[in-house]
């Protein structure tokens, strides 16, 4: 019931109980995790946001069905790859989709991943929306942030309507990641970089750098890396 009295009683009870964790072995379901102050613990995952970009002007500047067929190939083609690199599905959020890597390797799939969706993107969805759309100029845009750190996963919500949230900073940096507004399409943290494999870094018959080193001034200047590359479908 919304009453003030039963929720002061819950929020008391939540700030007040003891945190129960143990460690995971793979990427939970809601009912793994208890509704009370359990988490999963990971020492390192990897996080994955895709976000379709300039979603509101989508909506505004078209009809629902065109707006509608645009994120339901911008996330069936995302979520796709995520999952075939090894990523785990854990939320879709309206224009984006959330992935999580664990295991070993983690990071060098998400990337792969990131480059792939570029692929998906720039060779797939925009070329199949121009032949349907002749006439309309619209363009499908869209931002991978990659992050790297220790996770945990706790229920969050109301019993028979709840899910996971996922608190760690590579779950708020890949997020924030994709806010930047810069050519580069995939963008990944230092501590994501620095476990890529070569085959992550280094791309074409040259073996070319793929990613470009940068400071994150919104983060502190924190060291980031983007990417224009695609990786081949």
């Amino acid at each position: 019931m919304a009453d003030a009295a039963t929720l002061k009683a819950r929020v008391a009870q939540i700030f007040r109980e003891a945190w129960t964790t143990r460690e995971g072995q793979k990427v939970p379901d809601p009912g793994d995790v208890k509704l009370g102050n359990d988490a999963v613990e990971f020492e390192k995952a990897t996080i994955l946001y895709a976000d379709l970009s300039g979603s509101t002007d989508l909506v505004n500047a078209h009809g629902w069905t065109f707006a509608a067929e645009i994120y339901k190939t911008y996330l069936h083609c995302a979520a796709t790859i995520i999952r075939d690199e090894g990523g785990s599905i854990v939320s879709y959020d309206g224009d984006r989709v959330m992935g999580v890597f664990i295991g070993d390797p983690q990071t060098t799939p998400a990337a792969r991943a990131g480059l792939k969706i570029n692929y998906a993107v720039q060779e797939i969805i925009n070329p199949a929306l121009k032949a349907q759309y002749p006439s309309n100029t619209f363009v499908v845009r869209q931002v991978v942030g990659i992050d790297t750190s220790p996770i945990r996963a706790a229920r969050t919500g109301v019993r028979g309507d709840n899910d996971l949230v996922w608190v760690g900073r590579a779950a708020n940096y890949a997020a924030k990641l994709t806010e930047l507004k810069l050519d580069e399409r995939t963008w990944i943290t230092k501590e994501a970089y620095d476990r890529l494999t070569d085959d992550a870094k280094f791309g074409g018959a040259n073996r070319t750098l793929m990613w470009k080193f940068y400071r994150w001034s919104q983060m502190n200047d924190h060291p980031i890396y983007g990417s224009t590359w695609r990786w081949s479908l």
